[in-house]
């Protein structure tokens, strides 16, 4: 398999030989299919396997969950919610095969753990994996360089306080780690695996009510992700964004009886990186603004600086949508539909999946619904267990 792997995260397929003659320094999302699923898109970011949704639960509900019900897989959407689980402690596991339908051996692993230290306060971590498989190295000459198995992974260290009955905040932090060339030289310069810091700042909002006449939890979160350092592949070389994103969405709980209950949930996404400028055959900028900032510059100046204005800054929010149906707390349905611009990605999609709780385990489990001629995501699945721990608190 050869993969084309260009400066800064192309979230996609990507050819090593093109990796070692051009920038780079970092995955950059390039014209083409994306590892994330996307086609072309003009935000360039590193590391982009940080967006990828690892939990089977939400990836059933188009993404969606930021301020659905807690449990073990809080951390990989909005740690925050940790505060609100019930349990002492506990973990889960997720696994998903990647682009499957363009290639086999690439996926995502991701684990992660909870602590309640006390009724307000709760301790998590977690791990995720990201594996691109095995690839055949070439230099620019097409001289076989061998075998690499490129991978990138990230390490989260999250704390959760609980201020209330109804509202928690939730920080974390996070070391990111790329390796994607096995030091190869690339335009005379060594490259090495990229390294980076980052934070999440997280709330969540949730509220016991009645609606339509029946016991109801509506809730509010957010999720501000992978605000830090910027990454590089080249000592002294260009570096480039993290994948910083804004999270924010409702769900609304609805328990019918004893036996049933539904959520309903929304979310929106906007990655808060530069949008690229519109150039002349010069290079000079003849719309929109120079990507060359500061991270603070660049997270404050993506809401205002795509060359398309307002409109085209609206086009950069995509929509997750999703629902589901428990029956005895023992059996779920979801369903969902994520909505991306064809101009900032086209990542349009239904997905769907179901869940099974007995005792302290659960299984989780998401299928995505596309057409595999025109999305790279077709027939994507993941898997989540999780098991909980302890009496409740």
């Amino acid at each position: 398999m050869r993969l084309k792997y260009f400066s800064a995260t192309a979230l996609g397929m990507f050819s090593i030989a093109m990796f070692l003659s051009a920038r780079l320094q970092a995955q950059v999302v390039q014209p083409g299919t994306q590892t994330n699923g996307s086609q072309s898109n003009n935000i360039i970011t590193a590391v982009p396997f940080l967006l990828i949704t690892p939990d089977a639960r939400a990836g059933a509900m188009g993404e969606a969950g930021v301020a659905a019900l807690p449990d073990a897989n809080a951390m990989s959407i909005n740690p925050s919610k940790l505060a609100f689980l019930e349990l002492p402690y506990g973990f889960s596991a997720s696994y998903s095969p990647w682009l499957k339908s363009l290639v086999p051996d690439i996926n995502l692993a991701y684990i992660s753990g909870f602590y309640k230290i006390n009724d307000q306060s709760t301790l998590g971590g977690s791990l995720r994996y990201f594996s691109l498989g095995q690839i055949q190295l070439t230099d620019a000459n097409q001289q076989d360089l061998g075998i690499y198995s490129p991978n990138e992974f990230a390490f989260d260290a999250t704390y959760s306080r609980r201020f209330g009955d109804e509202f928690a905040l939730g920080t974390t932090g996070r070391f990111i780690y790329s390796n994607l060339s096995s030091g190869q030289f690339a335009a005379g310069q060594q490259t090495r695996a990229g390294k980076a810091f980052a934070v999440d700042v997280s709330a969540y909002y949730r509220k016991q009510t009645v609606m339509f006449g029946k016991d109801a939890i509506i809730g509010a979160g957010a999720n501000f992700s992978n605000i830090g350092t910027k990454i590089g592949y080249v000592d002294g070389g260009e570096k480039f964004f993290l994948p910083t994103n804004m999270k924010i969405g409702g769900a609304s709980t609805l328990i019918i009886d004893d036996y049933n209950q539904f959520t309903l949930a929304l979310d929106f996404n906007k990655l808060m990186v530069p949008t690229q400028p519109i150039r002349d055959s010069n290079g000079n900028i003849i719309s929109g603004r120079d990507p060359d900032r500061s991270v603070p510059a660049g997270i404050f100046g993506s809401f205002s600086d795509a060359p398309g204005g307002f409109s085209e800054e609206l086009k950069e929010i995509s929509i997750s949508t999703g629902v589901e149906y428990w029956y005895n707390q023992q059996f779920a349905l979801r369903a969902g539909y994520f909505y991306e611009s064809p101009q900032k990605g086209d990542r349009r999609y239904v997905t769907l999946g179901a869940g099974l709780k007995y005792n302290i385990f659960n299984m989780d489990f998401a299928y995505l619904l596309a057409n595999p001629q025109k999305s790279p995501l077709a027939n994507t699945l993941r898997f989540s267990l999780l098991f909980n721990f302890g009496n409740t608190k």
